[in-house]
């Protein structure tokens, strides 16, 4: 079943499973609002790459998938609402704001830069378009994705929720805490064990260990505001974000796919097969 209420925002295929998938930041419809000054390929740095076609064969074996089609750039979904950056504002924000970590490093709901420190801006934004981009695509987004958890939770009793995601293969200078930082191949976050029972976190990282792969839980990424919604491991919702590193599947440069693609989409296949057998009410989480 496909739902597509804001066609121009979120594609969302409807599964029949209690896996729930999302794609937030691998969207690729730039706005014509968007009013950017860096040039549009250096944006593309700031995608998920790809990553919705890695987890493309989901909806067939009975997984929602919920995509977004906006990039990140433009208005970042795994942001609160209120992590608002007001040094890009021509105004005062008329609402609460939080601040944070994120909207130091210019990567609050409206990205203020690049990883690299490229601004993206040459303006000030008007509330009035900030305001804008979170009516037409964050709120949209996140009423697919609220919809789909619940949905899956209804039928079944529990919910498996993985936050799909991709990242550089070594950290530039502004993309998280820790520049320079050489990604292990994958990394899960599950906020320290509060969005997810940490055995159901551990058992990715052996299933994926046992394929060859090296895996960092919790650093640098522990998971933001996507997997803090909806991780509610003592409800039975288990919402872990799983990112997986570029150079296992793509040039970072060009762009292109490379030799990897095809191979690290089959253990992503693996993985969604092995998860939709999983029940963690029962579970013993042994190899």
């Amino acid at each position: 079943m496909n739902l597509n209420t804001q066609p121009q925002s979120v594609d969302v295929a409807l599964g029949t499973s209690a896996l729930v998938l999302d794609s937030p930041h691998s969207g690729t419809a730039y706005p014509q609002d968007f009013g950017h000054s860096c040039p549009q390929r250096a944006l593309r740095g700031a995608e998920d790459t790809y990553v919705e076609e890695l987890w493309g064969f989901a909806p067939e074996l009975g997984a929602s998938l919920v995509q977004a089609l906006f990039p990140r750039s433009y208005v970042d979904v795994n942001r609160a609402v209120d992590e608002i950056d007001e040094t890009l504002l021509d105004l005062p924000w008329p609402g609460p704001t939080s601040g944070g970590a994120k909207v130091r490093l210019g990567k609050g709901l409206v990205w203020r830069m690049l990883d690299d420190g490229t601004p993206i801006y040459d303006r000030k934004l008007s509330v009035a378009e900030v305001q804008s981009r979170i009516d037409r695509c964050w709120f949209p987004y996140h009423h697919a994705l609220d919809h789909a958890v619940h949905a899956a939770r209804e039928r079944h009793g529990f919910v498996i929720h993985i936050d799909c995601h991709s990242m550089p293969a070594v950290a530039q200078a502004y993309s998280t805490d820790h520049p320079w930082l050489v990604h292990a191949d994958f990394v899960l976050g599950d906020r320290d064990g509060s969005s997810a029972d940490p055995r159901l976190t551990h058992w990715i990282e052996r299933f994926l260990n046992s394929r060859g792969y090296t895996v960092s839980v919790n650093h640098p990424y522990k998971g933001v505001e996507i997997v803090r919604r909806h991780g509610k491991p003592t409800q039975h919702q288990h919402s872990i974000q799983l990112e997986i590193n570029k150079r296992l599947y793509m040039d970072e440069v060009t762009l292109e796919r490379n030799a990897g693609f095809v191979p690290l989409q089959t253990t992503l296949r693996e993985l969604t097969q092995a998860l939709l057998r999983l029940d963690p009410r029962t579970a013993s989480y042994q190899d």
